[in-house]
């Protein structure tokens, strides 16, 4: 298990994420008190992935009540053309965010955590990625190009929202996850009980 706390940069806000990692995958399921253009909001999400750090679930509940719970169907390795396809909670297809295997939520710093542990980068290399993209509070979705580039490996990597030209360099700690998004989110420390 791994306990980790954000502070929010532009506004104020606090996430508190827990991550358990096992032989079947991973579940991170985190809390998150924050604000969007001076508008308060309370958020709990469950991203579940796979062995390989491919997203397999996503479920929010913001504190008013509404929900959003999308799963991926895992695409066929064998067949090279085969695609991620996404349903919603009642399994109807989501076919605009079809091939994306990545998801960003705008609330968290965690889900750049996601491409980097999934994507293993070496020095110097860039790859170009589709995610599913949701801007926390409105809950709107939609499948957006992103690119990341490993500056230092386990350190340091640049993000590029190919459709919106945003560059952020971020910092990271060997399990990839952020300790500094400039001027949206740094980490703060965690005490563990046991």
């Amino acid at each position: 298990m791994k306990a980790v706390r954000w502070s929010q940069q532009d506004g104020a806000g606090l996430e508190h994420l827990v991550m358990h990692e096992d032989a079947q995958g991973v579940v991170i399921e985190s809390v998150v008190a924050g604000e969007h253009e001076a508008q308060a909001f309370g958020l709990m999400y469950r991203i579940e992935c796979d062995t390989r750090w491919q997203v397999t679930r996503l479920a929010l509940r913001l504190a008013d009540g509404r929900t959003l719970d999308l799963h991926r169907t895992p695409c066929d390795v064998a067949h090279k053309h085969a695609l991620a396809e996404w349903t919603d909670a009642d399994g109807v297809l989501q076919e605009a965010l079809r091939g994306c295997i990545d998801v960003d939520l705008t609330a968290t710093p965690f889900t750049n955590t996601l491409p980097i542990r999934r994507l293993r980068l070496q020095e110097g290399e860039r790859h170009v990625i589709r995610v599913v993209y949701v801007q926390v509070p409105t809950l709107t979705v939609s499948a957006v190009e992103q690119a990341y580039c490993c500056i230092e490996p386990n350190r340091r990597y640049r993000y590029d929202g190919l459709d919106t030209h945003f560059t952020a360099e971020l910092t990271v700690d060997t399990d990839g996850f952020v300790l500094d998004y400039p001027g949206l989110f740094k980490r703060e420390d965690v005490t563990e009980r046991r």
